[in-house]
């Protein structure tokens, strides 16, 4: 199954790292246009790395890289290690601290037909490019993309906790309120465990599948250029953070959908109708309420219109059997799909997941209260608020070989840039750990 390798990371040099904070950064995908711009002020900042700009911006992140590394902004580890990484947080409304325990590592950029790395969404060519071209540029790994392997003995977490007692450093709190924690692993037996308990197991890519799909562009094109390689060059290779989907520390938080138009100018008495010949709907006092009303409730969400009414409405069951779209039987259970299908595609005439995911008309929101001031604005013609994706329907949906429907999950908390850089360039990743390759 999956073979992982240790590193020599790159870190920010001693003196810097006492104040990780200023120079960790969101991932490129989830960082916002605000964020972005306060972080590029920070001339160290990991961004110039992870999301570089300019005419060139793959060049300007290797010109900034070179520059760092020349002057020992950078550091590279001595020795190869797994580096062990927690992240403390809470939920809204809870005064409960969650950790997750997990580590990053090298991974082997398995295709997908490989059926080793499974995903659960697909990727937009454009923004796999784009990895791709910066990997290919800079040889170097910013931030860390999110698998799982299941474990229900927990027997590598030992490990981990006892390297935790000596961190190497920690974030005080990160964008989204976490707090970080970072520790090395550099003893080669207790690095074999690692290998041995990942050699068993799939990984389900939870996030990343732009970068992860970036590192097999790359691959694919130097196999091509180099028809003699081992199969053991660091290009082969991919940054992963690993944790275990058995754990208790694994959340994933729901994303709305925010109709911005409606085709054809609907009116809300018209969607109303349309929807009824799929839905029960059910008129709402308090839109605040929809989360606690459609939760736990298969095929139920909660719709808020521009007038202020607010409505619960739920599929009829019998109408389930014409979700017609070629995809699993775990596909079609979940709520999202039949949000995609009924809504989407039968009431308002967005006809099948490719028309859905270019339509403009739609936007992804994990904000509740975002999403109703958003409708109050007139910024948008309705909310849909969904329930969460469980664990359990990710693993059945990706073994069973498909896709969910775009922005099904939201893993929290996010990985974050900067905390942990790896490279791939062939000096620097050929170490005693890759003859053992393959075990």
């Amino acid at each position: 199954m999956a073979e992982i390798q240790p590193l020599r990371g790159w870190r920010y040099n001693p003196v810097l790292s006492q104040h990780i904070d200023e120079y960790v950064s969101p991932l490129f995908d989830v960082v916002s246009q605000k964020q972005r711009e306060a972080l590029y002020r920070n001339p160290l900042n990991s961004i110039h790395l992870s999301v570089p700009r300019g005419d060139d911006p793959a060049g300007e992140a290797l010109r900034r890289l070179q520059e760092w590394q020349e002057t020992g902004i950078l550091r590279q580890d001595e020795l190869p290690g797994i580096y062990v990484y927690y992240q403390y947080f809470r939920l809204p409304g809870s005064s409960r601290e969650f950790c997750r325990k997990g580590f990053m590592c090298h991974i082997r950029a398995y295709a997908w037909t490989d059926n080793v790395v499974l995903r659960h969404e697909n990727t937009l060519p454009s923004s796999v490019n784009d990895r791709a071209e910066l990997l290919a540029r800079t040889e170097f790994q910013s931030s860390a993309t999110h698998g799982l392997y299941r474990d229900d003995a927990f027997e590598l977490e030992r490990w981990m906790d006892e390297a935790m007692l000596d961190p190497l450093y920690e974030t005080a709190e990160d964008y989204q309120g976490a707090r970080d924690v970072l520790a090395v692993i550099q003893d080669s037996r207790i690095i074999e465990q690692f290998q041995a308990a990942l050699a068993q197991r799939q990984v389900i890519l939870a996030d990343g599948h732009h970068r992860y799909e970036g590192s097999l562009a790359y691959r694919q094109a130097q196999l091509a250029a180099n028809p003699n390689s081992t199969g053991q060059e660091g290009w082969n290779y991919h940054l992963m953070y690993l944790t275990n989907s058995a754990a208790d520390d694994l959340r994933i938080l729901p994303t709305h959908r925010l109709l911005l138009e409606l085709p054809g100018d609907l009116t809300d008495a018209e969607l109303l109708a349309r929807l009824e010949a799929y839905f029960l709907i059910l008129p709402k006092e308090d839109a605040y309420d929809l989360p606690e009303l459609i939760a736990g409730k298969q095929w139920a969400f909660g719709l808020y219109l521009r007038s202020g009414q607010a409505y619960k409405i739920r599929l009829r069951p019998e109408v389930h059997t014409q979700l017609s779209w070629d995809t699993t039987t775990e596909v079609k259970a979940l709520d999202l799909t039949v949000l995609h299908f009924f809504v989407l595609e039968k009431v308002l005439g967005i006809v099948g997941p490719d028309a859905q995911r270019q339509w403009p008309g739609v936007a992804y929101v994990r904000s509740f209260s975002e999403c109703l001031k958003r409708v109050d604005d007139g910024e948008a013609r309705a909310a849909l608020i969904t329930n969460e994706v469980t664990m359990d329907e990710v693993e059945r949906v990706c073994h069973s070989g498909a896709v969910m429907p775009p922005k099904s999950t939201f893993f929290y908390p996010k990985t974050i840039g900067g905390f942990l850089f790896s490279s791939i360039r062939a000096e620097e990743t050929a170490h005693p750990f890759l003859a053992g390759a393959g075990k």
